[in-house]
């Protein structure tokens, strides 16, 4: 396998261990608490709404059958994980599009203090903008999933079903939070798509390693402003000629 898709992987984990850097703090601070209160939120409410339905079907159930309940816990866990990565990644990521476009030039400041890089400045008009540019992101990745879904159903490709999900979430993170540094330069989405396939072992190093810490409990409410991070100092390096 490519030296690349390592070094993406290892971005990815850099972007977490600079999160206590001076200077990021208090940036990495707004997108943090507000995946705490999305997650958090989401997992209480969806917690009160399966005791209320675990509690329903007891009702239904003949006491020799009671024990079926217990079955719905493992759908109920899966279920919470798909809504929970899904819905609340893309409602979290848009909330705090904005500040994650400071984060983003703040990393390019600390790695570039003369100030050469494009992401040195920012207009309140971009940074006005930044949700719906994260609402179009969301609608690319909307009608892209049609493939894998669809691919899910044709028999014998089904199999593979799961890799096909794990690649395309990959390549999804990776163009997410590669957005934040490249768009701050000035590199517009469609651009964006093709450098990210133009290196994409590098992007699906980096998406891959992105996607397996959002599964770790705990430690997926520091992935998004760490991939952030991870990302900006993946493309600082990859994209030497627009520094």
């Amino acid at each position: 396998m490519s030296n690349s898709f390592f070094q993406g992987a290892g971005y990815a984990v850099t972007g977490l261990r600079w999160l206590p850097k001076a200077g990021l703090r208090s940036v990495v601070l707004i997108p943090l608490l507000i995946n705490i209160l999305l997650f958090g939120g989401g997992i209480w409410w969806s917690t009160g709404q399966f005791e209320r339905l675990d509690q329903t079907v007891q009702g239904w159930l003949p006491t020799w059958l009671a024990w079926l309940h217990w079955l719905l816990w493992p759908l109920f866990i899966l279920t919470v994980l798909l809504v929970i990565f899904y819905t609340f990644s893309l409602i979290a990521n848009l909330i705090a599009s904005p500040f994650n476009s400071i984060l983003a030039g703040r990393v390019e400041r600390m790695l570039d203090p003369a100030g050469r890089t494009a992401s040195s400045e920012f207009s309140w008009r971009e940074l006005l903008l930044a949700p719906l540019t994260e609402l179009g992101k969301a609608l690319y990745f909307a009608a892209w999933a049609l493939v894998p879904l669809l691919l899910s159903f044709v028999p014998v490709i089904n199999v593979a079903a799961p890799l096909i999900w794990a690649v395309f979430t990959a390549w999804m993170l990776a163009l997410e939070y590669a957005d934040y540094p490249l768009g701050n330069r000035g590199v517009n989405f469609r651009a964006q798509r093709r450098l990210l396939r133009q290196k994409w072992p590098l992007t699906l190093g980096f998406g891959g390693m992105t996607l397996l810490l959002t599964l770790i409990p705990g430690l997926n409410l520091l992935v998004m402003p760490a991939a952030v991070i991870g990302a900006t100092l993946m493309w600082h390096r990859e994209l030497p000629a627009s520094r």
